[in-house]
């Protein structure tokens, strides 16, 4: 199958703002749905998030996970390893924060560490972030086979708006901890890491696995697009419809309620 480019983006149409508020409404009902059904179901997923800096990854997360009960969601904001991760294999920091069944795990950053920032900036070698792309396809592939559903998610922006937005964080004092001296070294190296992601799309888009790159130029477009992708695939072969009460409940129920319980 074709991989994904970050040189091929389709035209971008952007959603107004008027538009943009009826259709964050409806999405974030249908994640509200799709969340009930997961847990109901017993459906665990992933959502691996990865992207340029300042290209819409945390206002994305942000707005998944408002509709959703946060008994049975997590957000792993992924940093550079500490010392006991590092003297494990890349992938065992990964494994510890797996959901359960019924829980969506949205990953802020991913095991792709390897094949980007750690092949940019020096900290794994050649030979290591060459035979990461194997290692993870199989990690997908056994994360899948298991029944999770796998959601691989990269944001992008162009130079010129990812800077207005770093002046802008710069300028406004609540925005100020986004920023990070790690934002200006990836600036200066952005043409590195774009050739690494495209590796990287190269290597791990696969039938069980696939990348959607998200086009962050227009804020608001690129979330309603990411948000109805995630609910797409979340609910995909999944039914939504509301589950059937164990027949235990339902013996409780008339014991403790009688005829004041209409059960349909």
């Amino acid at each position: 199958m074709k991989a994904p480019s970050l040189h091929r983006l389709p035209p971008l149409e952007k959603v107004s703002n008027g538009d943009y508020e009826a259709a964050l409404k409806t999405v974030q009902e249908r994640l509200a749905a799709v969340q009930a059904s997961c847990i109901g179901r017993s459906r665990r997923a992933i959502i691996a998030v990865e992207g340029l800096d300042a290209a819409g990854k945390g206002g994305f997360i942000q707005r998944l996970t408002a509709p959703w009960d946060p008994r049975f969601f997590d957000v792993q904001p992924i940093k550079a390893p500490d010392a006991e991760e590092k003297a494990h294999h890349y992938l065992w920091r990964f494994w510890q924060k797996l959901p359960a069944q019924g829980e969506v795990n949205i990953f802020d950053r991913t095991w792709y560490g390897r094949v980007l920032v750690e092949r940019v900036e020096g900290f794994a070698t050649e030979a290591e972030w060459r035979r990461a792309y194997d290692e993870i396809n199989a990690f997908e592939k056994m994360l899948v086979d298991d029944g999770a559903v796998l959601i691989k998610l990269f944001f992008t922006v162009s130079q010129k708006e990812q800077d207005e937005r770093l002046v802008e964080r710069l300028e406004m004092p609540a925005k100020r901890w986004k920023v990070s001296p790690e934002d200006f070294r990836n600036r200066l190296k952005r043409d590195a890491y774009v050739e690494a992601a495209e590796d990287m799309f190269a290597r791990t888009h696969t039938a069980h696995a696939p990348w959607t790159i998200i086009d962050g130029e227009h804020k608001k477009t690129a979330r309603i697009k990411a948000l109805n992708l995630v609910a797409d695939r979340l609910s995909d072969g999944l039914d939504l419809s509301p589950p059937a009460l164990s027949p235990d409940i339902v013996t409780l129920a008339k014991a403790a309620f009688g005829k004041k319980l209409n059960l349909g």
